[in-house]
């Protein structure tokens, strides 16, 4: 159809005229015609689509490690007639110009930038690589949209040794935290368990206040109790002293001690003196606080020989 004159051209293309080789005209979307008894033909096509270059970069850091870095460059040509004009004419070979430019940004760049900074950096070299693109593409026709930093991949014992180190700081910190949370629950214990001890000993304290209440009050009324019991025992029995009704009392006692003593299951033991002569001696003690009270009461009668 171009050998008759007419050219259909798609929404995502321009196609250049030339008259006689000289540039006439850019075609736009759609049905056109030109004249080739007038010397007009077709001269080609360039597409206004977005277009992306990926770009890999061999390069060394300031601390001498050789990292690949890959940029990926979306580019277009500008719809005007002029951009058209040069991008068709002034330009043989767009992507290799591109990568050349991407290249030579990269190297002078990274290796001013040591390694862990070349990740924090990435930015910043993508914003050079598009404002260098950008100023030089333009005189050909060309829009730089973006130039992204996808990769940055370190030499293979690097990245493992970066791995290594990595590991180890997470280890030691994990190993920090650790002995910290040891520390605050020790901490914690130990504020606990002298809360309780305060407590503790707070509550024998009262306890023991309290028992020695009880026993204070016991004694009171063990001592009010002899002393009704000595006052009924004189006032009944003529003659008798207080000593005398005192030891009465005593003995009774100490033989209800040995009678709950014996009657109680868990009592199986009494000290006492282990002499031979203990057991005499023991019997005329009893016996002779038992029988010095007797001669008191007039009912009794002592027999004298």
């Amino acid at each position: 159809m171009e050998a008759c004159g007419c050219v259909i051209t798609s929404q995502d293309e321009r196609k250049v005229v030339e008259r006689c080789g000289k540039f006439e005209d850019v075609l736009d979307a759609g049905f056109s015609c030109v004249l080739p008894c007038l010397c007009q033909f077709v001269k080609g096509s360039i597409s206004t689509r977005i277009q992306m270059l990926e770009i890999n970069a061999d390069t060394k850091t300031k601390d001498n490690v050789f990292v690949g870095i890959k940029v990926a460059v979306q580019y277009q040509v500008n719809g005007d007639s002029q951009s058209i004009q040069d991008a068709m004419y002034k330009l043989t070979n767009p992507r290799a110009q591109i990568e050349s430019y991407v290249l030579d940004v990269v190297r002078s760049s990274v290796p001013k930038i040591d390694l862990d900074n070349v990740f924090l950096e990435k930015e910043e070299i993508a914003a050079s690589i598009k404002e260098m693109l950008g100023e030089t593409m333009g005189r050909f026709g060309y829009s730089i949209l973006a130039t992204p930093v996808t990769d940055i991949e370190p030499n293979m014992e690097v990245k493992r040794a970066m791995n290594e180190i990595n590991k180890a700081k997470r280890l030691r910190e994990a190993a920090r935290d650790e002995g910290e949370a040891i520390k605050i629950r020790s901490i914690k214990e130990a504020e606990a368990e002298a809360a309780r001890t305060e407590i503790q000993a707070k509550a024998d304290a009262e306890a023991k206040f309290m028992q020695g209440q009880g026993i204070a009050r016991q004694r009171q009324a063990i001592v009010s109790g002899l002393r009704d019991s000595v006052n009924c025992f004189k006032a009944d029995v003529a003659g008798v002293d207080s000593k005398q009704v005192m030891d009465l009392l005593l003995v009774t006692q100490y033989f209800d001690m040995m009678k709950d003593i014996g009657g109680n299951s868990r009592s199986n033991a009494v000290f006492m003196n282990h002499s031979p002569g203990a057991l005499q001696d023991l019997t005329q003690a009893i016996q002779g606080g038992f029988m010095s009270s007797l001669p008191a009461a007039p009912s009794f009668a002592q027999v004298q020989r």
